[in-house]
C-alpha cells in the first residue's frame, strides 16, 4: 500500500467530491452572469445563487434566506462575525469571550478588538476539552456583547453543549456565535433548535469547494459589514457572489446530509478501531477526549516521548499523510494552544497526532497506518535519550 497516498488530514481539508464538482461546472461556462446584473444571463445567475442559499436555509433551519450570507470562506465567517457584531451601531467598547481553544481565526480578531478599545476573556476548557456552562456564567458580565464559542474541536473533535452556552449567554443579554467550520454536515445543525445568533461554516471541510463560505446570521441583528462595496448579501458583505462555489456548498451540504446517520456509523467504527489499536500496540499513547461526546472522525493521539513533527514525517515517508494540530499553524514547532489549553504539558503536547478520516477513509487504510505508526514510534524512543528516564516506568 505504501505507493498509494492515505489522506488522514481531513480535518484540514477535504477532497473536493466529483458529484459536487460536475454541480458547479455549469456556473463557470454557462450560466456565468454577474448574478447582480438585470439582463438574462444576470437574472439566471441570480436564481441559482439564490437556490443555493434556500438549500442551505433548509439543512440549517434558519427561517429566511436572508440569514444566510455567502463568504469566502470560515476565516472570513469568522472574522465578519467578530468584528460585525462587536463593533455593531459604532460600538467602541464592550466586552467579548471567546474560548481558550478557539480557531486562530476567532483568536487573531478577538486579539485586534482587545487592541481597539474592547475587553476579551478566554473561557477556558476542561481537561477534556469541553467548556462547561459553569466555567462561561463565572465570566458574563453585564456589559459582553458577544460570546464565541466553536461547535467541535477542529483538534481534539470535542462537541461543546452550544444549546446551553447560547442560553447562558443569552440570559445576561449578550448575543452568541459559535464556530461550526468542523461539525457541518458529520452533526446535525438546526440554528432554531441550538438557539446561535451567528454561526460560520466552510465548504472545504466537507468535501465542497475551497473559496466559499457561510455566515449564519439572524434576523434583526445590527451588524457593521466586514467588507465594503456593491451592497452585496442584503448589504451585508459586498462583492460580486462566488456561484460555482454557492453552488458547490449546497451540493455537498445535501449530499453530507443523505449519508449522515450511516456515516457516522462508519466513521466512528474507523475512529475507534484506530485508538484502540494505537493504545493497544504502543505504550504510553493516549487519546484526548475520549470520555466525552466527539465528532466521529477526529483522533487526537498523544504519543510520550516522541516529537509530533518526527512522526509526521516519517509517516509522509510512508505514505501517510497526518497533522500534528491544526495545519494553518503547523509551521510552529510550539506546541499547540488546543492542548495547552486543556492542560496538557507541553513536553506532552509536543507528541501529539490528530488523525481525521473522511468519506474515501477505509478500513485497510487505518489498519496499515497503525502499523506503520508502531515501529516509527518504537524507532524514534530507541534513539531518545531520555525517554526510558521519563516516560518508561509509566504505563498509557
Amino acid at each position: 500500500m505504501s505507493d498509494t497516498r492515505i489522506y488522514l488530514d481531513n480535518a484540514a481539508t477535504t477532497k473536493t467530491d466529483p458529484r459536487v464538482v460536475a454541480a458547479m461546472e455549469p456556473f463557470f461556462t454557462e450560466t456565468y452572469g454577474n448574478p447582480n446584473s438585470l439582463h438574462t444571463e444576470g437574472r439566471a445567475a441570480h436564481s441559482a445563487l439564490e437556490n443555493a442559499r434556500e438549500r442551505v436555509r433548509a439543512s440549517l433551519n434558519a427561517e429566511r434566506p436572508d440569514e444566510v450570507l455567502f463568504t469566502s470562506g470560515g476565516t472570513e465567517s469568522d472574522n465578519a462575525a467578530l468584528i460585525g457584531l462587536m463593533t455593531a451601531g459604532g460600538r467602541t467598547s464592550g466586552h467579548l469571550i471567546v474560548s481558550a481553544f478557539e480557531h486562530h481565526a476567532i483568536l487573531e480578531p478577538a486579539e485586534w478588538l482587545a487592541k481597539h478599545g474592547f475587553d476579551v476573556s478566554l473561557v477556558k476548557p476542561d481537561t477534556d476539552g469541553v467548556v462547561s456552562v459553569a466555567a462561561l456564567e463565572k465570566l458574563l458580565r453585564d456589559d459582553t456583547v458577544l460570546v464565541s464559542i466553536m461547535h467541535g474541536n477542529n483538534e481534539l473533535g470535542t462537541v461543546q453543549p452550544i444549546a446551553e452556552l447560547a442560553a447562558a449567554a443569552h440570559g445576561r443579554g449578550a448575543l452568541f456565535h459559535s464556530d461550526a467550520a468542523q461539525t457541518l454536515g458529520k452533526l446535525d445543525i438546526d440554528v432554531q433548535a441550538l438557539g446561535v445568533d451567528a454561526m460560520s461554516f466552510s465548504g472545504h471541510k466537507f468535501y465542497g469547494p475551497k473559496g466559499v463560505g457561510v455566515l449564519y446570521l439572524k434576523k434583526g441583528l445590527r451588524f457593521a459589514p466586514y467588507l465594503m462595496g456593491g451592497g452585496q448579501e442584503f448589504r451585508k458583505r459586498s462583492g460580486t457572489q462566488n456561484v460555482p462555489g454557492a453552488q458547490g456548498f449546497a451540493t455537498a451540504l445535501e449530499l453530507m446530509d443523505a449519508d449522515r446517520v450511516s456515516e457516522t456509523i462508519r466513521l466512528t467504527a474507523l475512529r475507534d478501531r484506530l485508538e484502540a489499536a494505537a493504545v493497544a500496540r504502543l505504550e504510553n499513547v493516549y487519546v484526548n477526549g475520549a470520555n466525552v461526546s466527539r465528532m466521529p472522525h477526529i483522533t487526537s493521539l498523544i504519543v510520550k516521548g516522541v516529537e509530533g513533527e518526527a512522526m509526521l514525517l516519517h509517516l509522509d515517508a510512508k505514505g501517510i499523510a497526518v497533522s500534528t494540530g491544526s495545519a494553518c499553524s503547523s509551521g510552529s514547532l510550539t506546541a499547540s494552544h488546543v492542548l495547552l489549553a486543556i492542560d496538557c504539558p507541553q513536553e506532552i503536547a509536543h507528541g501529539s497526532l490528530r488523525l481525521s478520516m473522511g468519506r474515501f477513509t477505509t478500513e485497510a487504510e487505518i489498519d496499515y497506518f497503525v502499523d506503520s505508526l508502531v515501529p516509527i514510534v518504537e524507532r524514534l524512543r530507541s534513539m531518545s535519550p531520555v525517554y526510558d528516564k521519563m516516560f518508561g516506568a509509566q504505563s498509557a
